[in-house]
């Protein structure tokens, strides 16, 4: 039977709803500087935001967004949370942004009266796009409408196709400094002590601390480096930790960032190898999860 997901007792805003900009001022300053010189420079019509997930991209774009587009008509949105099939039904629930999305923010835009204000194209992420959907992407950069800024947000730009990136103004965005990541943490957790552990694991994502939050994964994590380190842990103790990390997924990394913390990098590509395996072979996760802890427990 499965488990009933456990509700999170913090709230955490949309990108979408979020004016708490914490971090990336020389970006957002860079931006602002062309758009507001842009009478006597024009502004290139391609911004694409590139950095680690969770360091604040899609909340620096809509920041952006929201000083560009003259009215709700003028802005378009193309995200997973809008994914939709070819017949127009909702996808929410795809892992990738189909080109049906894309093509039906197209026709929006053609339909839409221009007022003689700017219109933003917000695209989070292009890493999510598929390939149908960056080619469709690609046929309206080669040619970008007058008055029409476009914000690419990217994770990762490697995942970004050549001819996409080329067309683009990438300005590459920096992981949060611990001082910014507590700052956050204080404005959206102000009743939480969040541990210098927990900052760290963060590799400068805040978006990493609310997934671990939400989940619980904190404490599962700081549990697992006290199991790792207290020389009278059980295997009994292991496999229990192993079974609380195998109920979330998006947990299992967890191991990896153990890794790295007590340095041991021989063991890295092993385990990665191993996570990846649970689900691509179907395997039991609390099996495999509590080997790769083993394995951590006897290079310590």
């Amino acid at each position: 039977m499965a488990t009933k997901k456990k509700e999170s007792a913090f709230e955490f805003p949309n990108p979408m709803d979020n004016d708490c900009l914490i971090g990336h001022e020389e970006t957002y300053k860079t931006f602002m500087d062309a758009w507001n010189n842009r009478d006597k420079h024009p502004i290139h019509p391609v911004w694409m935001l590139c950095g680690p997930r969770g360091i604040g991209k899609s909340t620096l774009a809509y920041k952006i967004a929201k000083n560009v587009y003259g009215n709700v008509g003028d802005f378009f949105i193309v995200d997973l949370a809008r994914n939709i099939d070819p017949h127009g039904a909702s996808k929410t629930d795809a892992k990738a942004i189909s080109v049906s999305t894309v093509r039906a923010m197209i026709e929006k835009m053609q339909m839409s009266s221009m007022s003689g204000q700017w219109r933003v194209v917000l695209i989070d992420s292009v890493d999510e796009l598929t390939p149908s959907a960056s080619n469709a992407i690609l046929k309206l950069l080669e040619e970008p409408p007058q008055q029409t800024l476009f914000l690419l947000v990217t994770h990762q730009l490697s995942n970004v196709l050549p001819t996409v990136r080329s067309r683009a103004r990438v300005e590459k965005m920096h992981p949060l400094t611990i001082s910014e990541l507590r700052e956050l943490c204080y404005k959206f957790m102000p009743d939480t002590t969040i541990s210098e552990d927990i900052l760290k694991l963060a590799n400068g994502s805040f978006g990493k601390i609310a997934n671990l939050k939400s989940s619980g994964g904190d404490i599962i994590y700081e549990d697992l480096l006290d199991i790792l380190q207290n020389k009278h842990s059980t295997a009994s103790d292991m496999m229990k930790i192993a079974e609380k990390i195998a109920g979330e997924p998006s947990l299992y990394n967890i191991l990896l960032d153990a890794i790295a913390h007590f340095g041991l990098v021989d063991l890295y590509p092993d385990a990665s190898n191993a996570i990846y395996d649970i689900s691509r072979l179907n395997l039991k996760p609390d099996i495999s999860l509590f080997k790769i802890i083993t394995e951590i427990k006897k290079c310590l």
